[in-house]
């Protein structure tokens, strides 16, 4: 067989060339029925081991489908299980409807707590910048520009906090920003 004939790429080529030089060396003076069947059983194994990858190969996309399609499925659920005390506060307080202002209030500022805790857990972060910060269009979205004694372009009140998932915004701040003089 002539080795510029196959692709080098090509496994089954290179086996081909590799079971064709084999012969040449072993069988030079065996005859061609002889270097045939060694050709052909070599072509069979090496068929083989192509199917045999092939078969790996989609099991593994296979596995990994299934294993992303989970994922998907189920991301929420770590979230979800970290927001069931929030909701076991917050009915907690319903069933107590004579309560006492003080104590709802101490109550609300409890299950505030727990959802910043089950929010920070889960990587929701707050975006809260300070008077004075520099304006981020990243991160803030200004409601207004208004005359400050601060320098221009920097937060001068923020009207609504916004919150980072993962680092990425979920939310921009609002924010007021003071306008140039």
């Amino acid at each position: 067989m002539n080795n510029a004939q196959t692709n080098p790429q090509d496994p089954a080529g290179e086996a081909l060339n590799k079971a064709a030089d084999l012969s040449q060396e072993q069988g030079a003076n065996a005859g061609p029925e002889a270097k045939l069947a060694e050709v052909e059983a070599r072509l069979a194994e090496m068929s083989d081991a192509y199917l045999r990858a092939k078969a790996e190969v989609e099991n593994i996309r296979r596995r990994s489908e299934e294993e992303m399609s989970k994922a998907r499925k189920f991301a929420v659920e770590s979230f979800a299980e970290a927001l069931l005390p929030v909701m076991d506060s917050m009915e907690a307080a319903i069933a107590m409807p004579e309560a006492k202002v003080e104590t709802v209030l101490e109550g609300v500022h409890a299950t505030k707590r727990q959802l910043a805790s089950a929010l920070e857990r889960n990587k929701v972060l707050e975006i809260n910048p300070a008077a004075g910060a520099k304006f981020d269009p990243h991160q803030h979205q200004a409601i207004s520009v208004v005359p400050a004694e601060q320098d221009p372009g920097t937060v001068v009140a923020v009207l609504q906090k916004g919150y980072l998932i993962n680092e990425r915004v979920l939310r921009p701040a609002l924010v007021t920003v003071s306008a140039p003089r």
